[in-house]
């Protein structure tokens, strides 16, 4: 394992096999840490693009819906609600729904251990308190983000004489609130895949779900800086991508900020 050189030397190595595909071996059980990251990254990539479809849709709808009629019962009910989401850290979000739905009502398992020969798709029903735990922070964000948004688009000189024109609110909202108040929601749903792989870490833990988050906490468990170091790595290259994605659709929506020629 080199641990007889320099802590310098053995990081310099273990970037230059990273950046060749090969993260090491791991420190207990002998197994390869590219196996153990490819058996966990499905699932954590499965359980963050259920609640990431979810969570998307929904918090958009609700979000102009909100901006389009602020100070209604609608926007006061949602702009609480995410803030109580928002408020609420995702373990003890977590913790309630497996209070309730697992011990009280047993509709769901509490927690993801299978059988040998299972797997996350032959039982769905341990992606659905997991699932909810993520989508109600992530619901939260974009909701707020987009109802700002929403509302200072609405507020704008513009979409003032829109209106003053006689123009309906329908064409109004859908032709000139809609492009320009999602251009800047998109960052934050971009950010938010990051966070997802970032946060998912407690929520896996809560409910021993086996993805990259649970590895990470594994590898913190047994001192195991390679599988640790890998795992953030991984984490960190998933937050990276998702910044880059934002930054290309931020300038395929928006002309203003594309690069000339």
């Amino acid at each position: 394992m080199g641990l007889d050189r320099h802590p310098v030397e053995r990081y310099g190595k273990w970037i230059k096999n990273a950046v060749q595909g090969d993260l090491g071996m791991a420190a207990r059980g002998g197994a390869t840490i590219n196996d153990m990251v490819k058996s966990r990254l499905p699932n954590s990539a499965l359980l963050a693009g259920f609640a990431f479809l979810i969570a998307v849709p929904s918090s958009l709808l609700c979000g102009i819906l909100a901006g389009t009629r602020p100070d209604s019962k609608f926007d006061r009910i949602v702009s609480v609600g995410s803030l109580l989401a928002i408020s609420i850290p995702e373990f003890i979000i977590g913790v309630i729904l497996m209070m309730v739905f697992a011990t009280k009502l047993g509709w769901f398992p509490s927690s993801t251990i299978m059988l040998p020969g299972e797997s996350i798709l032959t039982t769905p029903k341990v992606l659905v308190l997991p699932t909810l735990t993520i989508t109600g922070a992530l619901f939260a964000y974009i909701l707020r983000m987009a109802r700002a948004n929403v509302m200072e688009v609405m507020e704008s000189n513009y979409v003032r004489t829109a209106i003053l024109k006689g123009i309906s609110t329908r064409q109004v909202v859908f032709k000139h609130v809609l492009p320009n108040a999602l251009i800047p929601t998109i960052t934050v749903i971009a950010n938010n895949v990051g966070w997802m792989f970032g946060g998912i870490i407690v929520v896996e833990f809560v409910f021993a779900y086996p993805g990259i988050g649970s590895l990470l906490i594994m590898a913190i468990d047994t001192r195991d800086m390679r599988l640790l170091q890998s795992t953030a790595l991984v984490i960190a290259a998933i937050y990276a991508f998702a910044n880059l994605g934002a930054d290309l659709a931020y300038g395929l929506l928006n002309p203003r900020v594309r690069v000339g020629q």
